[in-house]
């Protein structure tokens, strides 16, 4: 690229071929800043790789990489995080689109609120299979703009919907010093709660975020909780799994990351055990059950 990229754009891909090439041509039309669009396609055995390569042969913003098998979507997430060049980054589903001003409206965002915002975000519509609208989402909760951490952690927790923002446009450096996402169910909450107390995240008041609801969507094609483990790592397949204790102990291990005061950290964990633990204690504890019935089976 002639330009260095502004922001890098990672499009993690599994035989995505049914939307790929839409997606693609949603990214490649982006106005504002310049941008790279990092590919990395998790051994695919569909059309995935012809559909990227002839993208790249024609667009130099595309990077497209490849792994021989299949190692999980976590993996996969943090890999094209791991290969982005430009200061400010943005994850695409291959199944989703944008605007043509998603980037460059929170971009400006980001601009405007200095290093204390560390993520921006559009309002969200949602379309079908043929790309037809069908619906719109509010998520205008989660633009936490409050200056104490464990105030915008406390407000993210309360959310209980969709956590679109994780598609949003985050600043690569911020990003980095999480782990990413996890190999776990739900591992894009954790992911938000950790960037939360790092700075604000900022809602674009325009819809420009088209989130696709399909058949084929991870949640509906593996709706057991095991199937949604394998998803994220297939090394788990057939391992218990505890989706609620397994998702409040990473809450609580974000907030030991973060370099937080002392009492700061301590309220952050409050936050957790009140806005996220009790609220789903019922689950939590069934979860234990379902465990100890497990190994009794064993």
């Amino acid at each position: 690229m002639t330009v260095p990229p502004r922001v890098s754009i990672g499009v993690p891909v599994y035989n995505g071929e049914r939307y790929l090439a839409e997606t693609l041509r949603s990214l490649t039309a982006l106005s504002g800043p310049a941008i790279e669009i990092v590919i990395s396609d998790n051994g695919s055995t569909d059309t995935t790789e012809e559909i990227c390569r002839s993208a790249a042969a024609v667009d130099e913003r595309i990077q497209y990489h490849r792994s021989a098998v299949n190692r999980g979507a976590a993996w996969n997430y943090n890999r094209v995080l791991a290969l982005a060049r430009a200061p400010l980054f943005k994850w695409a589903a291959a199944d989703d689109l944008c605007e043509t001003d998603f980037v460059a409206r929170c971009v400006d965002v980001l601009d405007a609120g200095g290093p204390a915002t560390v993520l921006a975000y559009p309002q969200t519509t949602l379309i079908d299979e043929t790309s037809a609208v069908v619906g719109t989402l509010d998520d205008a909760d989660l633009d936490l703009r409050a200056r104490r951490p464990s105030d915008r952690l406390g407000q993210l927790l309360r959310h209980r919907v969709e956590w679109h923002p994780v598609f949003g446009v985050i600043r690569t450096e911020v990003l980095r010093r999480t782990p990413g996402i996890g190999a776990y169910p739900s591992a894009d909450i954790s992911l938000l709660a950790e960037l939360s107390l790092y700075g604000q995240f900022h809602q674009v008041p325009e819809r420009l975020f088209l989130r696709r609801y399909h058949d084929e969507r991870s949640i509906v094609a593996g709706p057991s909780f095991r199937q949604q483990a394998a998803w994220y790592d297939p090394h788990v397949r057939n391992r218990l799994v505890l989706p609620q204790a397994r998702l409040t102990r990473e809450l609580l291990a974000g907030v030991g990351r973060v370099p937080l005061p002392a009492t700061e950290r301590a309220r952050s964990a409050r936050m957790v055990l009140q806005r996220w633990a009790f609220p789903h204690w019922r689950h939590i504890g069934g979860e234990f059950k379902l465990a100890a019935r497990d190994l009794v089976a064993r």
